[in-house]
């Protein structure tokens, strides 16, 4: 998104109740995309790249499709679609638009740095259209300096080393381009629509711009537009012309692009299984949100000028390590092809790890390199109070399950040197008695001594001292941490509200204080000890104290605020993102996490033959069906929203990974205890 686009979304949101203006927002619409280019069809058809951080290509900020019957422009987007949906469990994207000559269907599919975008008009009365496309293109991120080479059958836009082509089956019957909005446009106080009627006397348009409107025959009913990325340092322009010849001579139809379609799925769920459609949907958007190095961007990034967040289209190793965990477990109890993914993310994590054996806040996925953070303490002169050290506890549980489901695979990579370091490194953060040290939290909004860090440090500990590759030395010190952890954690209880602590902080006058406020991330003792229960049987007191914390964080995080709307809160007195809203938003993350939570506390419950197991189960059930398609917080795309609103209006990066991650593992882990219940109605829900 370039800064002319975002004051242009401002004019048309700033006074919007739900909104936040001069955001791209992807909460409508569908993505396409795989191993790389991840590409935005909005419900109207009009295409944007959301995939910089997975390739750093930067592609289409603007365009819009529409017809041109006898001079005069229809676009879809002041048309009525009829509507949009994924072609079964592929990434081909099939929108209906409804025009005043019939309907068209539009049909978009990502195949690695092209995106082909293919038109049925075959029921268009009259006949004789024109197909027209209006697309903009930032090369390198830019969008002034840009140059165009007009080709035979194709358009190439660049600026420097990022080179984007436009091509056509059908050829272009006449290309125009466009200047991006001027001075005065963006001054005035209202919005600019694009393209605008070609200007008299600016020689230089048709060539000094990333914008251009070409119009395309429809021949045999259809049109076909094809769009393609690349770097010219590693495609030249000869071999990008015959790859776009390639794409305008193979996909010339809808059944064209279905076949490929499905060829790119190579995962394959359960087809028979009551929540298939759940998970079909999760494996679809992991993959969408991964780079070709196995990282994978939180979600797409709908602020990159920061102006309501701190971006979101970069690889945080907290949020991935998790996926990667929940990926390898559902994969183990569904028999899920995902060795690659697996190997892939062991391998990122292993190339991307700092010397001192952590790693940074967050890097660019499409190559590892470090991106812009604000908790890179351990960079930096000073303290490490600016460090967020659950991510390393976080990558070392994956990576030591994944240790040992591939001990028998020679071609995996070998994590276990990154582990030796990674142990060093927690245990540098580890203070003597038995809590990881002052830094940030995993909401990164708070500085103090979290029970969600120390959460991730006991499974982390706990993971290592059961790994059986990781040698006994290694085993040895983990189970030593491990119980130092375990026994620590009875410092963070909070005996008058029966809950583990938000966090422990410091005050100037009363010393170390706890702060007793409900924290949905706190959730995570419940898997953490589930781990540690391998190692050493969980106690009975312990058992009870986490039976107490989920119930009380369950119902004090719940809110229903309007009919259809309801799910958990992030923690108490939470306000990011409100706008216009009161009282705290509901978390699709905070939400899952309460599923994965209730049904670990069922199994862990279950394994000691306590009765209680039941009513967790139950809890598991009621808390995942807000998730699962059909639910409040799950959009009819399948995807589900970093937030909701009150009014259910889904809001930041959508989707988000890790309740995908999430759901995937609680549906996993609920069918291996056999808690999991045939789906209910949506009317009974």
């Amino acid at each position: 998104m370039q800064l002319r686009d975002a004051l242009n979304d401002y004019k048309h949101h700033r006074h919007d109740a739900t909104a936040f203006p001069g955001e791209c927002r992807s909460t409508t619409g569908h993505f396409s995309g795989r191993d790389g280019r991840l590409v935005h069809v909005d419900p109207d058809g009009s295409l944007s790249d959301y995939g910089y951080p997975l390739t750093g290509l930067n592609g289409l900020e603007r365009s819009r499709f529409g017809l041109r019957v006898d001079g005069d422009i229809v676009w879809f987007d002041h048309c009525q679609t009829a509507s949009q949906e994924y072609s079964d469990d592929t990434g081909l994207v099939v929108t209906e638009h409804d025009t005043h000559l019939g309907t068209v269907t539009q049909f978009d599919l990502t195949l690695g740095d092209a995106h082909v975008t293919h038109f049925d008009c075959d029921n268009l009365e009259p006949a004789s259209v024109e197909v027209v496309a209006f697309v903009g293109f930032a090369p390198d991120s830019q969008d002034t300096r840009i140059g165009q080479l007009h080709h035979d059958d194709a358009i190439e836009v660049f600026h420097t080393d990022e080179h984007d082509f436009v091509g056509s089956t059908t050829g272009f019957s006449e290309i125009q381009g466009q200047v991006a909005a001027k001075y005065g446009e963006i001054l005035d106080d209202e919005p600019v629509d694009l393209p605008r009627p070609i200007s008299n006397g600016r020689y230089e348009e048709a060539r000094l711009s990333g914008n251009l409107v070409a119009f395309l025959p429809v021949e045999d009913g259809a049109a076909t537009v094809t769009t393609l990325l690349t770097d010219s340092d590693e495609v030249g322009r000869g071999d990008a012309l015959d790859q776009l010849d390639d794409l305008a001579s193979s996909y010339t139809s809808a059944a064209a692009l279905e076949d490929a379609a499905a060829e790119q799925v190579d995962v394959s769920v359960p087809g028979d299984h009551p929540y298939a459609e759940a998970m079909a949907a999760d494996i679809r958007v992991l993959s969408l949100l991964s780079g070709r190095t196995g990282l994978r961007i939180a979600g797409p990034d709908f602020d990159p000028f920061y102006a309501y967040s701190g971006g979101y289209g970069y690889t945080w190793f907290r949020d991935d390590a998790e996926i990667s965990l929940f990926l390898l477990e559902s994969a183990q109890e569904y028999d899920l092809d995902l060795d690659a993914w697996h190997d892939r993310s062991a391998a990122a994590y292993r190339d991307t790890q700092r010397d001192d054996g952590s790693w940074p806040h967050r890097v660019w996925p499409h190559d590892g390199s470090l991106a812009p953070g604000w908790a890179n303490g351990r960079l930096e002169a000073g303290d490490d109070v600016d460090y967020q050290a659950d991510q390393t506890g976080s990558v070392i549980a994956f990576l030591g399950a994944y240790a040992d489901a591939t001990a028998d695979d020679g071609n995996a990579p070998d994590v276990t040197e990154t582990l030796e370091t990674a142990l060093e490194s927690l245990d540098e953060t580890l203070e003597d008695d038995g809590r990881p040290e002052i830094c940030q939290n995993a909401w990164e909004d708070m500085t103090g001594r979290f029970t969600h860090t120390a959460a991730t440090f006991l499974e982390a500990y706990a993971t290592l001292a059961t790994t059986e590759t990781a040698g006994d030395e290694v085993a040895d010190h983990a189970t030593a941490r491990a119980h130092e952890v375990y026994e620590a954690m009875d410092d963070l209880w909070v005996p008058e509200k029966g809950i583990y602590a938000l966090r422990e902080y410091t005050d100037d006058e009363e010393g170390a204080v706890l702060d007793g406020r409900c924290d949905s991330a706190t959730l995570a003792v419940v898997a953490a000890h589930r781990t540690y229960d391998r190692l050493e049987p969980v106690d009975d007191e312990r058992l009870d104290r986490l039976v107490s914390h989920v119930e009380t964080i369950t119902e004090a995080l719940w809110r229903e605020p309007s009919e259809g709307v309801k799910g958990l809160i992030r923690y108490e007195g939470d306000g990011w993102r409100k706008r216009d809203q009161h009282d705290e938003k509901i978390w699709s993350v905070s939400t899952a996490w309460g599923a994965h939570a209730a049904a670990s506390l069922a199994a862990l419950l279950a394994d000691h033959d306590d009765d209680r197991a039941d009513q967790f189960a139950a809890l598991a059930r009621d808390l995942l069906d807000l998730v699962l398609p059909g639910g409040p917080l799950c959009m009819d795309t399948g995807y589900l929203p970093e937030q909701v609103f009150d009014d259910g209006t889904p809001d930041s990066a959508t989707p988000l990974g890790w309740p995908h991650a999430l759901r995937l593992a609680t549906v996993a882990l609920m069918d291996e205890y056999d808690i999991l219940e045939p789906r209910r109605a949506v009317a009974d829900q």
